[in-house]
């Protein structure tokens, strides 16, 4: 980890309003974390040089352009050497409807997250991703009816030890 850069309170203070709104002018942001504009945009380009701020993008409202479904699923593998793992990974990867997918431990391998436009399309979907042979032995779907809780920013300031 040489060559970090070790981030102080305004350092994460920027962090934390750039999650909120990635859009936000450098002055605004300079205002809100106590800093003036210049040393604020050096800040912001140190962060961004150290890979801190790996991108800025925009939050589509989904439900404004068409209808969706989200698909949690439970892979279980059938075997589990390195390979057999690392041939569901670059496989699943390939799969436009995997929004995530996580090697998890417990009673199944992988919780994969899809976003289809129906039922009908997850259930080609899967049923392709079956048809290549990576190893699946197992699958468990369950549809999300509703999300009362979707957070996109981090709480950095609970998740940093000071």
């Amino acid at each position: 980890m040489e060559g970090m850069v070790k981030l102080d309170r305004i350092d994460i203070n920027i962090l934390v309003e750039l999650q909120k709104d990635g859009r936000m002018t450098n002055v605004s942001l300079a205002d809100a974390v106590g800093l003036s504009a210049s040393p604020c945009l050096q800040r912001v380009k140190r962060l961004e040089a150290a890979g801190y701020i790996s991108s800025y993008k925009a939050h589509i409202n989904l439900a404004k352009i068409t209808e969706s479904v989200t698909i949690f699923t439970e892979v279980t593998l059938s075997d589990h050497k390195r390979e057999d793992f690392a041939k569901f990974e670059a496989n699943i990867r390939q799969v436009d409807e995997v929004l995530e997918c996580h090697l998890i431990s417990g009673g199944y391998d992988y919780l994969v997250r899809f976003m289809t436009r129906s039922i009908q399309h997850y259930q080609e979907v899967i049923e392709s991703i079956i048809d290549k042979n990576i190893g699946i032995a197992k699958y468990f779907s369950y549809i999300v009816i509703k999300s009362p809780v979707m957070k996109e920013v981090v709480p950095l300031r609970k998740l940093i030890r000071h």
